[in-house]
């Protein structure tokens, strides 16, 4: 059945309320306020450097980061936007790294970007945009906007992968992480289209009262789940869909390999959560396997190929293959023969992880 704390909220028009606290929950409509005052302040700047966009930029991402820290404490799962995007515990903690590891990556790209020339307002801008589709996907309840959080986030991740028009390393792997994204994009799509079809809704928690009523033939969601969480191994960057990594983190500016490992990857692992396990936990000894495959391969592809490297960002991204594996051990430990008593903990372990 669905957890006890995600009935105690409930949404009304644009803002959502506690029930028992009644207090309004407008974290991320004022996240989204400061990122569109960095945007036209932007327009007015005319220093080469950068700086009051940069310094307006930071002083937005520690506003979204305090807000996230009070609400962290709340308790309890609100709804809003017709119960499209849901805040609880989980979306505001790792909203709240996720704009730390973005305000962290800006503060070590200022030195790298001066020099190169690429200090430009697009870099606080596809930044923040990607941030903001982060956070989509982070707190989605809705398979459409999760779909849209990713969307947003990758394409901000291609442009900046691309920063630099006149370097041909980082247009190749702007032009393969493209290419690569839309195909793996496209497996999620068609897996999500799937699921709707078969449950006939797209909320998360309506998906999940569905399948666990047992109503749905059980080849059908299978098949959705097998092309969704081909999706999610893509975004997760592990084997055999971790083709993309190593070339783009070579190729992009330094900088942005250091915001492509950081928050991406937190909002990939929140939007598996919210599918696999707020959605598609009936089917759990279904992706249960799956997963196990791809976390052996990821183990062992990952480390051998780290040793025969003599590129440092291309090692890194192989590590990352290999961490990525250890984090899909926790997830595919959480239900044993049937039962979920051991749930919790290998979530939050992964996720601690």
């Amino acid at each position: 059945s669905l957890s006890e704390s995600r009935r105690k909220g409930y949404s009304s028009g644009r803002f959502s309320f506690n029930v028992k606290g009644g207090r309004c929950e407008s974290c991320e409509g004022e996240g989204q306020k400061k990122i569109e005052m960095q945007f036209l302040s932007d327009l007015f700047v005319t220093c080469p450097q950068r700086r009051p966009t940069y310094y307006l930029t930071l002083a937005s991402l520690a506003a979204v980061a305090g807000l996230h820290l009070c609400a962290l404490d709340n308790g309890g799962a609100v709804y809003a936007m017709q119960r499209m995007v849901v805040t609880d515990a989980m979306g505001h903690l790792l909203s709240l790294c996720a704009t730390l590891a973005v305000a962290a990556s800006l503060i070590y790209a200022q030195v790298y970007a001066g020099p190169r020339e690429l200090l430009k307002g697009e870099l606080f801008t596809l930044s923040m945009l990607a941030l903001l589709g982060i956070s989509i996907m982070i707190i989605g309840n809705n398979f459409l906007s999760i779909y849209l959080g990713l969307e947003l986030m990758s394409l901000s991740l291609y442009a900046l992968v691309a920063l630099r028009r006149d370097h041909t390393q980082s247009t190749e792997a702007a032009m393969k992480y493209f290419v690569l994204g839309a195909l793996a994009s496209g497996f999620l799509l068609y897996g999500l289209s799937m699921l709707y079809g078969a449950t006939g809704t797209l909320d998360v928690s309506e998906v999940f009262a569905i399948i666990a009523s047992g109503q749905i033939k059980h080849q059908v969601l299978v098949l959705g789940v097998v092309f969704v969480v081909c999706g999610l191994a893509f975004k997760l960057g592990v084997v055999p869909f971790h083709m993309w990594i190593p070339d783009v983190y070579q190729g992009a500016p330094t900088a942005v390999t250091l915001m492509i490992g950081g928050a991406p990857k937190l909002a990939a692992f929140a939007m598996t959560m919210r599918l696999l396990v707020d959605g598609l936990l009936p089917l759990a000894m279904d992706w249960q396997q799956m997963l196990m495959v791809l976390a052996v391969a990821s183990l062992l592809v990952g480390n051998l190929a780290a040793i025969a490297q003599t590129n440092l960002k291309r090692m890194l991204a192989f590590s990352t293959i290999a961490q990525m594996g250890f984090v899909l051990i926790g997830l595919l430990s959480g239900v044993v023969q049937g039962s979920t008593v051991s749930a919790a903990n290998a979530y939050s372990s992964a996720m601690f992880y």
